[in-house]
């Protein structure tokens, strides 16, 4: 199985975390690591995250913005293990799809691309369509 940890700014990873629970249940090999104090405890806890998954076929971390402190600190931290993979950008769609797909067993690469097209797929945006107005035919004023 491959393992998933996800991080972001201040509660990011536990309020993601809480919505994955309920749409898919409590995950296992997932681990939550907020990012609420300084870059070295940060650097620790991912270092803490990735170890606690070294037995997993692979890890995909999960970050809020491309180029944050968590991002940043989980592509140096991965430098030092192998088979890891980050994305940046994740929303629940993109994450709840890739923990109902890697229940099939698929591999590393496959759920990293599941990610970014979900993730893609899922962002629209909504527009209001003007209600077509109904015109009365007044040869049928008994409504028949």
């Amino acid at each position: 199985m491959v393992g998933i940890i996800v991080t972001g700014h201040g509660r990011f990873a536990s309020g993601l975390t809480s919505s994955i629970d309920l749409i898919a249940g409590p995950q296992e090999k997932y681990v939550a690591v907020n990012f609420e104090q300084e870059v070295d405890q940060l650097t620790a806890d991912l270092t803490n995250a990735i170890e606690s998954l070294q037995d997993c076929d692979g890890i995909i971390v999960f970050s809020d913005l491309a180029g944050g402190s968590p991002f940043k600190t989980a592509v140096i931290v991965s430098q030092s293990y192998k088979n890891i993979e980050i994305v940046a950008g994740t929303n629940l769609p993109m994450l709840a799809e890739v923990v109902m797909a890697r229940q099939f067993g698929m591999d590393l690469e496959s759920l990293v691309n599941t990610a970014l097209n979900t993730g893609k797929d899922q962002i629209i945006r909504f527009e209001l369509a003007p209600v077509e107005e109904t015109v009365e035919n007044d040869d049928f004023s008994d409504g028949i």
